[in-house]
């Protein structure tokens, strides 16, 4: 089972040099004119040209060597629950495959696969406010994953939600999932989250576990959680007028998932490119699930809205970092000064047709992770999961 990552003793300074191409995570910049970032004490502190950046006294030499750095991919939308185990599917290192797919963050929708999960409302707080405690102390490989997130019952009083505040907890699962289902109690209790500063997310469509069940456009828009989760369904999707009604009705997040439909999350993208929101779509997976752990979910997912929703790329690997981080209030998933020295460094997949890493997501294909940095500190290098670079980082001094 993967453990927590060691940290970097004493101050650190990183180095990346010799960037090809630099993706900010931002839409309303997606490329900045770089080639050089410097980071100390895990947070960016310089990007810029070589001959502008002091790189003097680097404890890490990264050469990119042509390749691309983007911010860490974020995902949405997982259900973690012990460690790197998940009694899913009954697989240990899930997390440290989602690293090697350019996962640096997770955001819990729920511990819902927990054996034994308590219903009542004692025994739902302990584990929620267990699961924080454990994922802020434990980082599988490195990641950050934000979990701790209860999955509201009808029993709750305002009370709960301000009791779990105070314990650190910051989200709520999927509202749906317990025996909150109808849009009067769930717009209360999600009122009381954010009072609190909990953020809130929904189940949207059919039923994807035992003792879920549907919940559609009016459900959605009474609640008005903060992110509509995976709006293109987890698995079942609304029909189309569902979703643009919800689209069209709240200004919320829209997030669409891997394990979802694909056609309702194309339906989705273009309803939100035609009303000027983009900045509303944010990425997850909504794994480990019934269709198992998928590692290159993430990237699968830039790829197929890129290629099919005919986005171009750059703007495609937003929704997956700068867009939740925003939406998240995360301080990583754009590069910018200050922020969190997280990022994964990629190039076109070999033998991709595509003249670059853009074109090559953009014809569909995905690109290969040469490797992942989390808090100014190298996780891992070439990905075993990803199709084969062309070019590779490599480190040069340490």
């Amino acid at each position: 089972m993967a453990h927590d990552a060691p940290q970097a003793a004493g101050p650190g300074k990183l180095v990346i040099r010799n960037i090809g191409l630099l993706l900010s995570g931002a839409l309303e910049k997606p490329i900045l004119d770089a080639d050089t970032i410097t980071a100390e004490n895990g947070r960016i502190t310089a990007i810029g040209r070589a001959k502008d950046v002091n790189t003097e006294g680097a404890t890490t030499l990264v050469d990119a060597n042509g390749t691309t750095v983007a911010p860490g991919l974020i995902d949405s939308h997982v259900h973690p629950v012990a460690g790197d185990w998940t009694p899913r599917q009954n697989q240990i290192n899930w997390i440290d495959s989602y690293l090697h797919g350019g996962v640096t963050t997770m955001i819990s929708a729920g511990e819902v696969h927990m054996p034994g999960r308590p219903r009542d409302v004692v025994g739902l707080k302990a584990m929620a406010i267990f699961a924080q405690r454990a994922f802020w102390t434990l980082r599988p490989g490195g990641v950050k994953v934000h979990a701790g997130a209860p999955v509201i019952e009808c029993e709750m009083v305002e009370d709960d939600f301000k009791e779990l505040a105070a314990a650190g907890v910051k989200l709520l699962g999927e509202v749906g999932l317990g025996g909150v289902k109808d849009g009067p109690t769930a717009r209360k209790m999600v009122s009381w989250a954010r009072k609190y500063g909990i953020q809130s997310t929904i189940h949207t469509g059919g039923p994807s576990i035992p003792g879920s069940g549907l919940i559609d456009k009016d459900v959605v828009l009474e609640a008005d959680t903060d992110v509509v989760g995976h709006i293109n369904g987890g698995h079942t999707a609304l029909p189309d007028d569902q979703i643009r009604c919800i689209c069209e009705g709240c200004k919320r997040g829209l997030e669409l998932v891997h394990n979802g439909n694909e056609r309702s999350a194309l339906f989705t993208l273009r309803t939100a490119r035609e009303m000027g929101d983009l900045s509303r779509i944010i990425l997850g997976t909504d794994a480990p699930a019934g269709s198992g752990v998928q590692p290159l979910g993430i990237l699968r997912m830039v790829s197929m809205l890129s290629s099919l929703g005919e986005v171009p790329a750059e703007i495609a690997f937003c929704f997956a970092t700068g867009n939740t981080a925003r939406m998240r209030a995360l301080d990583c998933g754009i590069i910018e000064v200050g922020r969190a020295a997280d990022f994964v460094i990629m190039d076109r997949a070999q033998h991709s047709p595509g003249k670059n890493i853009l074109e090559s997501v953009q014809l569909g294909d995905l690109p290969g992770v040469g490797m992942t940095i989390i808090d100014g500190i190298v996780r891992t290098q070439r990905s075993r999961n990803t199709p084969p670079a062309t070019k590779v980082p490599e480190i040069v001094g340490r």
